[in-house]
């Protein structure tokens, strides 16, 4: 399993033994479709069948719209899982952050967003 994308702009990594996604950097990719291979990465992070996992958002310094809308895509695949606890850590120093993970909750009410 490849467990890390890095780019000019932006890095993500999958650590197995926390179950923790870190997602840092500036992401501007133009459509949803342009973000498959973080979504590839984040479903082989899934298919290990983990009792949670994290998005470790904090140092995410900006995300499109494209990238908000994956997010809320990934969080409704997501809530198909009963048995899964999932958190996501977020900056309140990020103003994106502020005003479009809020939303993950109304997708998903049990989801665990931290601001740190």
């Amino acid at each position: 399993m490849n467990e890390k994308i890095s780019s000019p702009d932006y890095d993500c990594q999958y650590d197995p033994q926390t179950a923790t996604f870190t997602w840092e950097g500036v992401v501007r990719l133009g459509q949803v479709e342009d973000y498959k291979p973080i979504g590839t990465l984040l479903q082989e992070a899934l298919s290990k069948n983990p009792s949670n996992l994290t998005l470790d958002l904090r140092k995410l310094k900006f995300l499109n719209s494209s990238g908000i809308n994956f997010l809320a895509l990934f969080t409704i695949k997501v809530r198909e899982r009963s048995d899964f606890t999932f958190r996501v850590y977020a900056s309140n120093n990020i103003p994106w952050q502020g005003k479009s993970l809020k939303n993950l909750e109304k997708i998903m009410p049990t989801v665990e967003l931290e601001w740190k």
